[in-house]
C-alpha cells in the first residue's frame, strides 16, 4: 500500500514545494497568489491520501479556510493594482489597501483572530501531515508577512502585529490547558509559537529566521517520535513500562519540554534571542503577554507529563504499535532521535557562548 502510493506522494510533495518556492521567490502579488494556490492544490491530496473520514473532514476545512485566505489576498492585490498600477510587494501603499493582504496571510498562518481552524484541522491529520502543516505550510505566509512588515516598519502595522502576537501566545497557552489529545495540544502550541514569530518579525528578520529554524528542528524531532509510536492519544504513548520504550519516553518528554521553551533546552534559545533583541531596543515590555502565554503552556506541559509518567499500565509492547517489534523499535527511531536530542539539550551552550566573558569578570 505504501509502495504503491510513493509516486502519488512524490508528485504532490513536489507540487507543494514548488508552490512555496514560487511564492517566496516572487515580488509580484499575482505570482505569489498563484504559488500559494499551487501549494494548496498539492497539499490537499496529501491530506486525504489515506481516505479516512477524519482526514477528509480536515481536508475540506483546510481547503475552505485557505480558499478564503486566497480570496482576501487577491482582493488586496487587485485593490493595490487599481490604485498604483503595480503588483510589487515592496511598493508601499495605504493602510486600507494593505489590510486585506495582511488579514489573508494571518488567516493562512492560523494566528489570532483566525486561529480557530488550526486545532480541528490538525486533529484529523496523520503525523507527517501535522508536521508539514506546522512547519512548511507556514513558510510562505510568514516571510511574505515579514516582507510587508519591513515596508511598514515603525508604523501602525507594527503595533497591530504586536497585539496579534501577544493574543496568539495567550490563546496558545490557555487553549491547551484542558486538552488531552496530543494533536490538539500541538495545534495550540503552534498558535503560541506563531505569536513569538510575529514578535520576532517586528524585532529583526534574522531573529525570525533563527526562531523558525529552531521551531522546525524541534518539531521534526517531536513529530518523528510520534510518527514512530503511531499513538494518537498521549496517555497511550506514555503508559509503557517496558524497558525497550524507556528511551522513547524520555526523548518525547524532552522534546515536549523543549517545544514549551523550558531552559536550557533548545526551544528556549529562540525566545531568549527575541527577548535579548527587544531589550537592546529598550522595549522588553512588549513581550510580557508572550511570556505569560509561554509560562501557561509550560505549566500544562509539566503537569501533563508529571501525571502521565506516574501512570501505570498493563499494555505490552505489541499494543504500543503493531508494526514495531522489540528488535526493530530501538533501531528505527533512536539513532535519529538521539542526534536531535543531543542538539536539543545543547541549547544552553548556544545561550552562554553568546554572552560576553566580560560580564562574568
Amino acid at each position: 500500500m505504501m509502495i504503491s502510493s510513493l509516486p502519488f506522494s512524490f508528485l504532490f510533495s513536489f507540487v507543494v514545494i514548488f508552490g512555496t518556492i514560487l511564492s517566496l521567490s516572487s515580488s509580484h502579488w499575482l505570482i505569489i497568489w498563484a504559488g500559494l494556490e499551487i501549494n494548496l492544490l498539492g497539499f490537499i491530496p496529501l491530506i486525504i491520501s489515506r481516505n479516512t473520514t477524519a482526514e477528509t473532514q480536515s481536508g475540506i476545512k483546510y481547503f475552505l479556510i485557505q480558499a478564503l485566505g486566497s480570496s482576501l489576498l487577491m482582493l488586496g492585490s487587485l485593490h493595490t493594482f487599481s490604485i498604483s498600477s503595480t503588483w510589487e510587494v515592496m511598493d508601499p501603499h495605504s493602510w486600507l489597501t494593505t489590510t486585506p493582504l495582511i488579514l489573508s496571510l494571518i488567516l493562512k498562518l492560523g494566528a489570532f483572530p483566525f486561529h480557530f481552524w488550526l486545532p480541528p484541522v490538525m486533529a484529523g491529520l496523520s503525523w507527517l501531515m501535522c508536521l508539514t502543516l506546522a512547519t512548511w505550510q507556514k513558510l510562505a505566509p510568514l516571510f511574505l508577512l515579514s516582507s510587508l512588515s519591513q515596508v511598514y516598519l515603525n508604523t501602525t502595522m507594527t503595533k497591530f502585529m504586536l497585539i496579534i502576537a501577544g493574543i496568539s501566545s495567550l490563546i496558545g497557552g490557555l487553549g491547551g490547558i484542558n486538552q488531552t489529545q496530543i494533536r490538539a495540544i500541538l495545534a495550540y502550541s503552534s498558535i503560541g509559537h506563531i505569536g513569538w514569530m510575529l514578535l520576532a518579525m517586528t524585532a529583526s528578520e534574522t531573529v525570525l529566521k533563527m526562531y523558525f529554524l529552531i521551531y522546525i528542528f524541534i518539531s521534526l524531532g517531536l513529530f518523528s517520535l510520534l510518527l514512530f509510536s503511531e499513538s494518537p492519544i498521549l496517555p497511550n504513548s506514555f503508559r509503557q513500562k517496558t524497558k525497550d520504550l524507556k528511551m522513547l519516553q524520555i526523548s518525547l518528554i524532552l522534546m515536549l519540554l523543549s517545544l514549551g521553551g523550558l531552559p536550557p533546552l533548545l526551544g528556549f534559545v529562540g525566545k531568549w534571542a527575541t527577548m535579548s533583541y527587544l531589550t537592546s531596543l529598550s522595549s522588553p515590555i512588549t513581550a510580557l503577554p508572550l511570556i505569560a502565554g509561554s509560562l501557561i503552556s509550560l505549566f500544562y506541559y509539566l503537569s501533563l507529563l508529571f501525571s502521565l509518567t506516574l501512570a501505570s499500565s498493563k499494555m505490552t509492547l505489541t499494543s504500543f504499535s503493531p508494526s514495531l517489534t522489540p528488535l526493530s523499535l530501538p533501531l528505527a527511531p533512536l539513532f535519529i532521535t538521539s542526534l536531535i536530542l543531543m542538539l536539543n539539550i545543547s541549547g544552553s551552550v548556544f545561550i552562554f557562548s553568546s554572552i560576553p566573558l566580560s560580564e562574568f569578570l
